[in-house]
């Protein structure tokens, strides 16, 4: 990332240096995830749409601890996978809105809410600001060369309500306080980038 953009990473000393913890990231770029991987202060695992998973650049991203996910259906594999990287103590990347789209964190899926009850990680929000606002010369699809992306991160908190419950009311609940936070930060990321 470093080599082809000019990432600026903010607050990433407000990520824990161990335990498990999940990193909750906007997503309006392909290049996303990459960015978030590349500047993160602990290796990351995303959980990353099986489509991906094809050819040569399956194999690399398997190589490098991605996770396969089928959208489509419940992926319970996935989702073992998935609590297994937190229980081993590692960094999950999720971007709670299922798929790219504005970034802003309008509308949240439930998996991110499942898997910060059911593991008690932490998350950490992150704001990834900049990727869309131009577009490269060479290749039109990509932010230009050299170009400033922003990556914002924020203070960790906790989306249960210490009761330990996995109800569907506890989920519910949780997702509202993940909203909260996650557009607070974004928020707070645009005003202190100038974005």
């Amino acid at each position: 990332m470093h080599g082809f953009w000019k990432p600026r990473v903010l607050g990433a000393w407000q990520v824990p240096a161990t335990g498990p913890l999940i990193l909750a990231i906007n997503h309006s770029h392909n290049i996303d995830g990459p960015m978030v991987m590349g500047t993160a202060p602990r290796p990351v695992h995303f959980l990353i749409k099986k489509e991906a998973f094809t050819g040569p650049l399956g194999a690399f991203l398997r190589g490098i601890g991605q996770l396969e996910v089928d959208r489509m259906r419940a992926d319970r594999t996935a989702i073992t996978r998935a609590l297994g990287v937190l229980e081993r103590g590692g960094v999950l990347g999720i971007f709670p809105e299922g798929t790219r789209g504005e970034g802003d964190f309008a509308s949240l899926r439930a998996g991110l809410a499942y898997f910060a009850v059911r593991s008690g990680a932490q998350i950490v929000p992150v704001a990834v600001l900049g990727s869309t606002d131009r577009k490269g010369r060479l290749v039109h699809g990509l932010p230009p060369l050299r170009g400033r992306v922003d990556v914002v991160f924020g203070a960790p908190f906790t989306a249960g309500d210490g009761s330990g419950r996995r109800t569907r009311k506890a989920l519910d609940d949780a997702t509202v306080r993940i909203q909260e936070q996650l557009t607070a930060h974004l928020e707070n990321a645009r005003r202190s980038t100038g974005r």
